[in-house]
């Protein structure tokens, strides 16, 4: 079986801004501190919810730095590294290696893109070059690249290459990739309205972007399904379903960034060219959030 980086609920964390667009360091801390104390099972920083994409270098390295010691070893951090320049990703993933990460998430290349051989190539040799466990990471929806089945069997063979997030939304393809790589490659739901799905075909968990406001409710959901409390865990699931759709009533991560801004952390607009929710979907959300005494 391959190293666990996590079990349960993982935080996709997202990055506060001030009104300049600079990092509010002391935002981010007030959220780590709140997901730690509401049970997160582990938090993702730089992900596709923390604004990688429009994040410099520097400060991809900074918020990496600052999480890894504000966490202090609490919970495992999982830093995003991925690029669609294979030499840029193995950089990132090595410098993040450098700042104390346990491991890393890696997204597939995206707008060149690549082909399945490629997609082989183009993880191994980062595997072949990093320390760390990685977590492969498929969105087609916003990379336009699947990871086929028969491609996670080619991965799973990969010492370092321990589990995928998922976020195809492909129920099928995923029950074939358990069915193919068994324990030799973990699986974690990439969408929140699959936690239990997924979860049910073996999946160890979930990257949320739903666990930026309901943390322990979406470690208790993980958690009674696998202290074998079906029933619970479905309830929560079922429970919280309209609201973990509500927040990609727009791009993520600027619904989840206004959600916790209506909470009381001031966590800023996302960056250009992302633009805050219309009038009509922020009414939307709040009036959500207020059924759920959120806010």
């Amino acid at each position: 079986m391959k190293k666990i980086v996590f079990k349960g609920a993982a935080v996709a964390l997202v990055t506060p801004m001030h009104d300049d667009g600079s990092i509010n360091y002391e935002v981010l801390e007030e959220l780590i501190e709140y997901q730690i104390k509401n049970h997160t099972d582990a938090v993702v920083t730089c992900g596709t919810t923390g604004e990688s994409a429009t994040l410099s270098e520097k400060e991809h390295s900074e918020v990496i730095k600052f999480t890894v010691e504000k966490v202090a070893g609490r919970v495992p951090v999982i830093a995003g590294t991925g690029s669609n320049n294979t030499e840029h990703a193995l950089s990132l993933s090595k410098n993040a290696q450098n700042l104390g990460v346990d491991a890393l998430l890696v997204v597939t290349p995206y707008y060149n893109k690549t082909s399945q051989k490629g997609l082989i190539e183009h993880y191994n040799y980062i595997a072949d070059r990093v320390d760390l466990p990685i977590i492969t990471y498929a969105v087609p929806s916003r990379t336009g690249v699947f990871i086929k089945p028969e491609t996670y069997f080619e991965l799973s063979k990969h010492p370092n290459i321990v589990a995928t997030k998922e976020a195809s939304g492909n129920i099928s393809d995923i029950a074939k990739i358990k069915a193919l790589c068994g324990d030799n490659l973990h699986i974690y739901s990439g969408n929140d309205d699959q936690i239990l799905p997924v979860m049910s075909l073996g999946g160890l968990g979930v990257i949320s972007v739903f666990s930026n406001i309901c943390p322990r409710e979406c470690h208790d959901m993980t958690e009674e399904f696998f202290n074998g409390n079906l029933a619970q865990s479905r309830e929560l699931f079922i429970r919280y379903l309209n609201l973990m759709n509500e927040l990609f009533c727009d791009v993520n991560p600027i619904p989840v960034k206004e959600a916790l801004n209506e909470m009381g952390y001031n966590c800023g607009r996302c960056r250009l060219p992302l633009v805050p929710l219309s009038e009509q979907n922020r009414k939307n959300l709040k009036e959500l959030m207020r059924g759920y005494n959120l806010i």
